[in-house]
């Protein structure tokens, strides 16, 4: 009878401390946040984790080893995968990041989310001057590579924050370049602006704000961008600008519509 008693209590001590470990793991799991998961048990990976604490990254991995973080899994934009990997080069421990997160959401053919894409940066920066922005995009396999010119950093910021929270963009590769910062050159532009634009045949680029003749400046060299409607335009707007005092050069890179790029001379 004792030995049957101390049997039934040894298995039920045993019963009761299998149940507290199993369920430690449980809780563990129910208080780790919303967000990133560290894929190997470290202090790094778990600080890692730790800064991807939003619903955007739920679907996101992150490792950590000798101070290199991988990141993989999927995010619906471009803009949480580029924010992925700020947040977690600055996680303690973390010495570089290894960015492989895949980037979801509809897949678009290439011309569609091109003419998308450059369609939203003509209108971007209105009322900021963005007649002095020249921004171009080109889309190969979800991939956009912005290229032009902008005539302010937050201009760029712009371009690029617009791409990178588009759907359907799987990568951003930026080749801006920032025009030099000079009051010469400001006043050049102004001057290049009204030049062309108080041109009777030359007024109405200035109509549609997603259309105008576009100009930059670098170091008092013009450079002219956009779509006219005639050669003759396109002449006009070189003449108009090659005639403003400062101006050292103009470079006409002005297409003109219903003709094949091809076939127009680049300066």
């Amino acid at each position: 009878m004792i030995g049957s008693m101390r049997i039934t209590h040894a298995a039920l001590c045993a019963a009761l401390l299998s149940g507290a470990f199993l369920s430690l793991p449980q809780r563990a799991h129910a208080a780790r946040p919303v967000g990133a998961v560290a894929a190997q048990d470290s202090p790094a990976a778990d600080n890692a984790a730790a800064r991807l604490n939003k619903s955007q990254f739920k679907d996101v991995k992150v490792s950590v080893e000798n101070g290199i973080a991988t990141l993989t899994g999927s995010v619906s934009l471009y803009e949480y995968k580029a924010d992925a990997a700020k947040r977690v080069a600055r996680a303690h421990a973390v010495t570089a990041v290894r960015n492989m997160i895949e980037v979801a959401g509809p897949n678009l053919p290439d011309g569609e989310l091109e003419a998308k894409l450059q369609e939203r940066l003509n209108y971007d920066r209105v009322g900021y001057g963005n007649v002095f922005n020249a921004i171009a995009v080109h889309v190969q396999n979800g991939v956009a590579t912005l290229s032009g010119h902008a005539r302010t950093d937050p201009d760029k910021d712009s371009a690029m924050a617009l791409v990178a929270t588009t759907p359907g963009v799987k990568d951003v590769v930026g080749e801006i370049e920032v025009d030099p910062v000079s009051i010469m050159d400001d006043h050049t532009r102004l001057e290049v602006a009204r030049a062309i634009y108080s041109f009777p045949s030359l007024t109405r680029y200035s109509m549609d704000p997603a259309m105008p003749i576009r100009i930059s400046v670098q170091n008092g060299n013009v450079e002219l961008y956009g779509t006219v409607s005639t050669t003759g335009d396109k002449e006009a707007a070189a003449l108009r600008a090659n005639g403003v005092p400062g101006v050292f050069s103009v470079k006409n890179y002005l297409l003109v519509a219903n003709q094949p790029i091809e076939a127009q001379k680049q300066p």
